[in-house]
């Protein structure tokens, strides 16, 4: 399978596992949580595709990096504007947001670790 796909995988599970999960909370919280998802797979989504794009290249650190900083900037957004203007409760949606963009960057780095022994080949495309 390409890194591609199994990126793709990779945000669909994660995207399930959280709507599985917010329908264990309070509805005021479930649609902070719902926002937070849909923020973080708009921003993940994009980022996390170029990224896999660039495996291998030299630009590899600078992409991360500028994802990095994105997704802290986006975090930031949601925290100081996004909440308080939407009056969601800022808590379930930070928690969330935090939560899904870390699951997400777990994702990368699963999806562009090179083959190790035991391993076939890289397929990395």
């Amino acid at each position: 399978m390409t890194a591609g796909r199994r990126y793709l995988l990779g945000i669909g599970a994660v995207a399930v596992g959280v709507l599985a999960l917010s329908l264990a909370l309070p509805p005021e919280a479930r649609a902070a949580v719902w926002l937070a998802l849909g923020v973080a797979a708009g921003v993940q989504g994009p980022l996390g595709w170029w990224l896999v794009g660039v495996i291998g290249a030299e630009r590899f650190f600078l992409v991360w990096a500028i994802g990095i900083a994105v997704r802290f900037a986006v975090v930031t957004a949601c925290g100081l504007v996004v909440a308080p203007r939407l009056r969601l409760a800022p808590e379930p949606m930070l928690f969330a947001l935090v939560g899904v963009l870390m699951c997400f960057v777990v994702l990368e780095a699963i999806v562009i670790r090179p083959a190790g022994p035991g391993r076939r080949g890289s397929e990395v495309r």
